[in-house]
């Protein structure tokens, strides 16, 4: 009787381990703590002696790892750290801020000539049109209209009076600003909670590592993360997009984000600390880096406290201080190592990267330039100069 009882006290045991291993795996997305709970499960104390004639050095190192594991049965098991998981990433961020900035260049290209031929139709419509017969147009047009429509339509006249006031850097901010909350809400969607740790969260040891690298720069998780990224982001968009030019901004953000991710890679991979990382920092860190390396006499402050001033300089030197010192004693509460990164990228395109990448692109723009406009002896399309 007592082998029975001790028997279904075992099977109930293993029942109970079994569904909480089935739990655990359904909600636990880190396979470091898959891994500890099963280490868990085993009772190697029975195991201490070996017989020396069975004995090989890789046996030796696979006994002693699981004696490890088993004076501490509840700590996790974080997985291998291999160098070659950087090499993709590498590749991944060097082909990916080639892309980036060849793009801003083609996209550029193509919103001067939208311009011209934007004012050149205006300027032949102002001479065809009589101030008389539109006016009378417009209001017998307008009497028509019930009053929702007006009312719709004179809301759409403040938002468009709203947008028209905001600058160009304001409003390539606001279109970045709509995809970050876009993200947040898919967040708190039960079924895409796979999915989106999957692919908007970065780390090392993932077996998705390239994607994540964008994506995971538009992603938040927590409303005042994205709240004090996206301010910062929207403070210095102006000063960026009037010294880089709408194109050349997107362009240093995503490849910001991209590269500081990298720097969050090579780090964790060194340190062996695997965690997952999320948020735009890293890109931001890129647009204040850059701004503050171009203007460093610039004048700062803090919302909260108006009376205190500083440089852009001394600001960005006080940031690169708090972050390497994070780094070397191992807070955890941000990835100082992206924010690192995204300083080093902005620094180094200000001082290196324009000259090198941006001032180059007149090939590439001329090899588009005759791509669009065909081959020789062939009509150019309509509406093209």
């Amino acid at each position: 009787m007592a082998w029975r009882g001790f028997m279904h006290r075992t099977k109930t045991e293993l029942n109970t381990s079994f569904i909480l291993f089935i739990k655990t795996s359904r909600f636990s997305l880190h396979p470091q703590q898959r891994c500890g709970f099963r280490k868990a499960q085993r009772k190697p104390e029975n195991r201490k002696e070996i017989p020396k004639e069975n004995s090989a050095p890789d046996l030796g190192e696979a006994v002693s790892k699981r004696n490890t594991v088993s004076s501490h049965p509840g700590s996790p098991v974080p997985p291998p750290r291999k160098p070659g998981h950087i090499f993709r990433p590498l590749v991944f961020t060097v082909g990916f801020t080639g892309c980036s900035f060849g793009a801003a260049a083609v996209l550029q290209y193509e919103a001067v000539k939208y311009r011209v031929e934007t004012t050149m139709e205006e300027a032949r419509e102002d001479k065809l049109k009589k101030y008389g017969q539109s006016h009378a147009h417009w209001h017998h047009w307008w009497n028509q209209l019930s009053d929702f429509q007006k009312k719709m339509i004179l809301l759409v006249s403040v938002v468009d009076d709203w947008w028209s006031r905001l600058t160009e850097g304001q409003k390539t901010t606001t279109g970045i600003i709509a995809l970050n909350t876009v993200v947040l809400c898919c967040w708190r969607i039960p079924f895409m909670q796979r999915t989106m740790f999957k692919f908007f969260t970065s780390s090392p040891v993932s077996k998705t590592r390239c994607l994540p690298m964008l994506l995971s720069s538009f992603s938040h998780y927590s409303i005042l993360h994205m709240m004090a990224n996206m301010y910062v982001l929207w403070t210095f968009s102006t000063s960026a997009v009037s010294l880089l030019g709408r194109e050349q901004f997107l362009a240093l953000y995503l490849s910001g984000g991209v590269f500081s991710t990298l720097i969050s890679y090579i780090c964790k991979t060194a340190t062996g600390r695997l965690g997952r990382s999320l948020g735009a920092s890293g890109a931001v860190m890129t647009v204040l880096a850059a701004v503050c390396s171009k203007t460093p006499e610039a004048k700062l402050g803090i919302i909260l406290l108006p009376i205190l001033s500083f440089t852009a300089g001394n600001a960005l030197k006080t940031l690169v201080a708090l972050d390497t010192v994070g780094l070397l004693l191992g807070w955890r509460m941000l990835d100082h190592a992206a924010h690192l990164g995204g300083v080093l990228f902005g620094v180094w395109y200000i001082v290196y990267g324009h000259e090198l990448i941006w001032r180059r692109r007149e090939p590439l723009v001329k090899f588009w330039h005759k791509l669009r406009k065909g081959p020789p002896g062939r009509a150019p399309p309509t509406g093209s100069v």
